[in-house]
């Protein structure tokens, strides 16, 4: 690259968020790696990485991280990338309203906070690139899944919205649609589950057991499960291309969920959803 160009990433503790804050900055992007957790900040600027701390369910630390970068880039910045998430699984029914709002307060809510600050930015320098890190769960739907569907669902409409909105201002809006990839997004989702959902009041306790074995295992849990590098090469893309793509497909289960939903009627994609689910437990 001629000119050094400067991204934010959220959520680079581990996996995907990790794997491309490597990847740009060998690159040549100036990268600003957050991360919610102090330690993993300090563990991140070891690395060589220049890291800062984000939390999204904070207000005041989406806007002191941002003025902070700006600062560091005389108040300009290329491209965001809204990777930061984690899952909250349960059923539905088991799902409290407070443990429903904590999932949009980052997934959504603080992604969203942390895009319409950076807008203003990117209008005002008249180029820049959005990329949302969505999921294969933003287009289809599965059981005990529900919190993070729809926190994802909600994503894509945000991104599809804003790109309409953002049209011919410079700045283009991606959003990448990983399937399974290897990270530490089992492990975290194992921690919500245990501080949020009642097993043993619940219609679906013998479900739930069979989840529980799903989101321990140490070895992929489901086929076709890819590294993070399968993600920031859509990333790249997102990033480099003249014309970047509204919609990145990564993994094999993404292009195959994508085209059924668009082939299947409603009934026939659930028989299909709810023996993926089962053949999962």
């Amino acid at each position: 690259m001629s000119k050094q160009k400067s991204i934010l990433i959220t959520g680079c503790s581990s996996g995907i968020g990790l794997c491309c804050a490597h990847e740009l900055k060998q690159r040549g992007y100036r990268v600003f790696a957050t991360a919610r957790k102090a330690e993993d900040v300090v563990r991140l600027q070891e690395q060589g990485l220049e890291s800062l701390q984000l939390d999204l369910a904070s207000s005041e630390s989406i806007h002191q991280a941002v003025d902070t970068i700006l600062e560091l880039t005389q108040g300009q910045l290329y491209a965001l990338f809204n990777n930061a998430a984690y899952g909250q699984p349960g059923a539905v029914e088991d799902l409290q309203r407070h443990v429903l709002k904590e999932q949009f307060e980052s997934n959504v809510f603080g992604t969203q906070e942390l895009t319409n600050r950076i807008i203003p930015v990117m209008r005002q320098q008249g180029y820049g690139r959005i990329i949302y890190n969505g999921s294969v769960l933003g287009i289809i739907s599965l059981p005990f899944r529900g919190a993070y569907n729809a926190s994802k669902y909600a994503l894509e409409g945000l991104a599809d919205t804003l790109r309409l909105e953002l049209y011919g201002s410079g700045i283009e809006v991606s959003i990448i649609e990983p399937g399974p990839i290897t990270s530490a997004f089992r492990k975290n989702a194992f921690v919500k589950y245990q501080e949020n959902i009642n097993k043993e009041s619940s219609f679906f306790k013998s479900s739930y057991e069979g989840m529980e074995a799903r989101l321990q295992k140490k070895e992929p849990a489901v086929p076709f499960t890819l590294p993070p590098e399968a993600v920031y090469k859509k990333l790249e893309h997102a990033l480099e291309s003249a014309h970047p793509r509204a919609h990145y497909y990564v993994t094999f289960p993404t292009h195959l969920f994508g085209t059924l939903k668009r082939l299947l009627p409603a009934k026939g994609l659930d028989w299909v959803l709810r023996k993926v689910s089962k053949e999962e437990n």
